[in-house]
């Protein structure tokens, strides 16, 4: 499968299992990855986006989808509930534990039922067939918005991305959700990485923000959060300063 573009950025390498589209007017694109394995509805979407400034990839073997979502590099999936040998929801629910990549589940089934179970998977959104071309490319600019302010919003060291709306860590590919406690312990270390944080500072951020915590329900948390960051990769993070604190950095 081949890459359609004739422009001089460098090539992307295409995966085993997908064909690449690109809009030979627009140097830097979202890229969405389509799921869906209808072929003539697949083409026509791959299309739709790439009229409206999208670079588009699709899964063409279904053979090994979770892997592909996983190193497809994508900005956004589209993903249809039913594929062939598999369920698109129990798909998002192992994809939603490595990844927050958005995903926009697609189907032919407009229940409520339906709609509530994606969005329990992790789901960002949800679209039912026969859908209107317009509202579709409306719901992606949507989750774009959402993306960009939520930018704000992420706090970064390095391989590890803490995702202050959702409560999450992300590092290695792999996604550790947190309790409200432990991302506001984490979220004030990382804002001021590279300095030693005293427990009364933690303890006084989470008493203004309405939250109890006492000396020991610190240490309680700091030992769960370096546990967390451990199923991520990122050991030896948090160091403790014996008499003064905590530092990361």
């Amino acid at each position: 499968m081949k890459d359609v573009s004739k422009t001089n950025t460098p090539a992307r390498q295409n995966l085993p299992g997908y064909r690449c589209k690109r809009d030979r007017k627009v140097i830097e694109m979202k890229k969405i990855l389509l799921i869906e394995d209808d072929i003539d509805l697949r083409e026509e979407l791959a299309c739709l986006l790439k009229r409206n400034g999208y670079e588009t990839m699709e899964v063409v073997d279904f053979t090994n989808v979770e892997e592909q979502m996983e190193h497809a590099g994508a900005d956004l999936i589209l993903l249809d509930i039913t594929l062939p040998g598999m369920d698109g929801q129990e798909l998002l629910k192992k994809f939603r534990k490595k990844s927050l990549v958005p995903v926009i589940m697609v189907t032919s089934k407009n229940t409520e039922m339906d709609e509530v179970l994606c969005m329990t998977y992790g789901a960002d959104d949800f679209i039912a067939k026969p859908y209107n071309p317009m509202i579709l490319l409306l719901h992606i600019e949507a989750i774009f918005r959402r993306m960009s302010d939520r930018q704000e919003h992420i706090l970064t060291y390095g391989a590890l991305k803490l995702d202050v709306g959702r409560s999450c860590l992300e590092a290695n590919g792999k996604t550790v959700e947190l309790t409200k406690n432990e991302k506001k312990i984490l979220s004030y270390l990382l804002q001021h990485q590279g300095s030693i944080v005293s427990r009364d500072e933690l303890m006084s951020d989470l008493w203004e923000s309405e939250e109890f915590v006492d000396d020991n329900t610190l240490t309680v948390n700091i030992t769960r959060i370096r546990k967390k960051l451990e199923e991520c990769g990122q050991k030896d993070i948090i160091r403790t300063k014996r008499g003064e604190g905590y530092i990361i950095g």
